[in-house]
């Protein structure tokens, strides 16, 4: 190949794998912490920077898994309470109403074939609630609980203010939520006549 044809092929004397448009940029020629303009010490620093951030977005992502668990579980929680309760809410009013029918006729006739069989209902009905963790609140003798006793009325009494001294329906429980507060009378201080 003579010189001229050196000089006419744009190909010549370049290295393999340069650039075909020109020489090779200092960018490219540059390392990749030469790319950064950072130096060894400052690129460990950003990658460190960066570890710290990682971590603490999976901290936080993973807090929030756990809170997203337990509130599915109190949701699922509600639902079956809120399922539960509405049955047995339906059946409280027939206790009531068999308690009320033993008290009265043990009152007018005593004891009778009768009577003792509505006890055996109610005995049945009870189990019933037992087996539920269906538990009545105890309420007579008791300090008021607003939490589990709603008060109807106000008596003077000698037991000491604010203590329950009459039941008029009995409360219940589901588990340790309650199901329907005891409807109570409660006791009050007698009032002072004032001296003549």
């Amino acid at each position: 190949m003579s010189g001229e044809d050196t000089q006419d092929d744009p190909r010549a004397g370049r290295a393999p794998g340069a650039d075909p448009g020109g020489d090779v940029s200092p960018v490219e020629a540059a390392s990749p912490q030469q790319q950064d303009g950072l130096g060894p010490e400052e690129r460990i620093a950003a990658l460190e920077k960066e570890k710290r951030e990682n971590w603490d977005r999976y901290l936080r992502t993973a807090a929030d898994l756990e809170n997203f668990r337990k509130r599915q579980r109190r949701e699922l929680e509600d639902a079956r309470f809120e399922a539960k309760s509405k049955v047995l809410k339906e059946m409280l009013p027939v206790v009531d109403n068999l308690e009320r029918a033993i008290e009265h006729a043990t009152q007018q006739a005593g004891s009778s074939p009768i009577v003792e069989g509505v006890q055996l209902v109610l005995r049945q009905f009870m189990s019933a609630f037992e087996r539920l963790d269906v538990t009545p609140v105890e309420a007579a003798g008791q300090p008021f609980d607003p939490n589990l006793h709603e008060a109807i009325s106000q008596i003077e009494s000698d037991q000491p203010p604010g203590t329950v001294v009459q039941v008029l329906q009995r409360g219940y429980r589901s588990g340790d939520r309650l199901l329907r507060p005891a409807l109570v009378v409660v006791a009050k201080a007698p009032t002072v006549k004032p001296a003549e």
